[in-house]
């Protein structure tokens, strides 16, 4: 299952969804992350560059191209959560600090079909 993140530079789980600097996309399997890959999407700085349509736009691109099939996050607009149930996208929550452990953690509490 691929599960993206926002993180910090520090690997640490980041606070917002739609003004993430970092976004990591994690391979999970039953047995852990089987890979970790952080990119750099600068969202913080492009959020108020447009309109939100073309921002939730830079956003579905993203998810489409890392073929995200949940997220795991502490904060999601209003907007954007509408988007990402439109798209089938769980929203899982994180939890503070190591956003691997945060990842993990919530795909294994969570039930998803």
């Amino acid at each position: 299952m691929y599960v993206a993140t926002p993180v910090d530079a520090h690997g640490q789980s980041a606070h917002a969804w739609g003004r993430a600097h970092w976004i990591a996309v994690a391979d999970v399997s039953d047995a852990g992350i089987a890979s970790w890959e952080v990119h750099e999407v600068g969202w913080d700085e492009l959020h108020d560059s447009s309109t939100h349509g073309s921002h939730h736009a830079r956003v579905v691109s993203f998810l489409k191209d890392q073929r995200i099939q949940a997220i795991v996050v502490d904060h999601v607009g209003e907007g954007m959560q509408r988007m990402l149930t439109t798209m089938g996208i769980p929203m899982l929550p994180a939890s503070p600090g190591d956003a691997k452990a945060s990842v993990l953690t919530a795909v294994r509490g969570a039930t998803l079909s």
